[in-house]
């Protein structure tokens, strides 16, 4: 039972990978974009929260719906007049800009916030459980799994059943050729990013409500969402699901074994993954 138990609390912590990798795999799937800021920008979204929560007074998932428009429109900013400058063959640039971008939102965040670790308190749901036969589970872990599930579906049916979603497939597989069917692929681009930052928004919210975070917290959850999304495969938002709970239940794993092995052992999985399908599991997009 212990086991069953440690195997329902990886899956559940694979749910928050999920979010934490779904905008990360969404722009690298429409415009190969490797965004190395990803993990700062979540960051970014929870102190937004928590400044929402604490100024306004209220519930930290109203203060998500608050928030999410407004790194939809940074999103859209930083694209459009920034990120789709450094688009091209070359991977470099997207890669040297964003990593500078990192920079500047962490000590950005440090100088704001200082070093000291914050949490978005979440009232009575953060100690909530429901019993599932011999085994509790957290109301907020299940939440949390049930919204990644909703976002993946959601993106799902944006992407196969839209104007926009035939939009941004067909400047994924062919820019020059969109452009002479009347599409904008910078306008499709900064689109895309911004929605990528509404879902960075959704996994602000269950990072803040669940674990402490601090300005330098970034880099973490950006090595957590590339593990995810190369596990799944790229361009599989499907993928990415199943790569995320891959990587939590390896990490519960680990740390039922001994508990300083709980990140490495997540990590071993995913080497382990690289070495056997370096594509990825599912390396193809769902339907």
């Amino acid at each position: 039972m212990s086991f069953i138990d440690t195997l329902l609390q990886g899956v559940l912590l694979g749910g928050l990978y999920a979010l934490f990798a779904a905008g990360l795999s969404l722009v690298f799937g429409i415009m190969r974009l490797v965004n190395l800021a990803h993990g700062d920008l979540i960051v970014l979204a929870a102190f937004l929260i928590l400044v929402i929560v604490s100024t306004l007074g209220l519930d930290p998932f109203v203060a998500a719906v608050v928030a999410a428009p407004l790194m939809f429109a940074l999103g859209w900013v930083l694209q459009y007049h920034l990120l789709n400058r450094t688009l091209g063959k070359d991977i470099l640039p997207p890669l040297l800009v964003t990593f500078g971008l990192s920079i500047v939102v962490q000590n950005g965040l440090l100088e704001g916030f200082t070093a000291d670790s914050r949490r978005i308190s979440a009232g009575a749901l953060e100690t909530a459980s429901v019993s599932l036969g011999n085994i509790s589970a957290g109301v907020m872990p299940l939440i949390t799994f049930a919204s990644a599930i909703l976002v993946i579906v959601a993106l799902n049916q944006l992407i196969y059943r839209t104007a926009l979603g035939r939009a941004f497939r067909a400047t994924s597989d062919d820019v020059v050729t969109a452009s002479l069917m009347g599409i904008r692929p910078n306008s499709i681009f900064a689109i895309a990013t911004g929605l990528a930052m509404v879902i960075v928004t959704i996994a602000a919210l269950y990072l803040g409500t669940r674990a402490n975070f601090d300005p330098t917290a970034g880099p973490a959850r950006l090595i957590y969402a590339f593990e995810a999304v190369i596990i799944g495969g790229l361009g599989s938002l499907w993928g990415t699901l199943a790569g995320g709970i891959i990587l939590g239940v390896a990490q519960t794993v680990g740390a039922a074994i001994n508990p300083e092995w709980q990140i490495l052992v997540g990590h071993i999985a995913f080497l382990l993954v690289l070495l056997f399908r370096p594509r990825g599991l599912f390396p193809r997009a769902a339907d």
